[in-house]
């Protein structure tokens, strides 16, 4: 790890971050300017040295036997990452998934319009759950938070995407 190269563009990864944090600048147009023709720049390399101190934290915490916590709050994380990949695949069947558009901006419009349905899907999905719950508990039915906590949105089971 070269934390030289941290220190000595410190100033510039701040206003990178703030410029990020307040809209002026995209992170795609940061992306390119922090490598050019396969070699990042000087700037770029001190992001990834930064990277890297985040990334040997990360691990180490993976790989402490003594708090599991840390792991099984990654492992949740992933399955809900994962469920919702799932979802965005089922609802983007048309062309299997695949970003078709040749250009930049039709790509972004594609993503933005999956998006905007995946978004609908899930609160759908999240305003139906709640209606069963409170429906089931005010029947008299006694739901434990343990079992709420494991409901999600993210299924697609009850989706009929195809128009069957």
């Amino acid at each position: 790890m070269n934390l030289s190269k941290i220190e000595t563009h410190w100033p510039d990864m701040l206003r990178v971050a703030g410029s990020l944090v307040t809209n002026q600048v995209r992170a795609y147009d940061l992306l390119r300017m922090f490598g050019r023709e396969g070699r990042l720049s000087p700037l770029g390399q001190a992001f990834a040295e930064y990277g890297r101190i985040d990334k040997t934290l990360h691990l180490l915490a993976l790989c402490d036997p003594v708090d599991e916590s840390y792991r099984r709050r990654m492992n949740r994380q992933l399955t809900v990452q994962e469920s919702r990949h799932r979802l965005a695949r089922a609802i983007c069947h048309g062309k299997r998934g695949n970003i078709v558009q040749a250009y930049r901006e039709g790509q972004e419009d594609q993503l933005a319009a999956l998006g905007l349905v995946l978004n609908a899907v899930v609160l759908w999905t999240t305003r139906y759950l709640d209606a069963a719950v409170a429906e089931l508990e005010a029947a008299g039915h006694v739901i434990q938070d343990a079992d709420k906590a494991r409901l999600s949105p993210l299924k697609d089971k009850h989706l009929n995407c195809l128009g069957r």
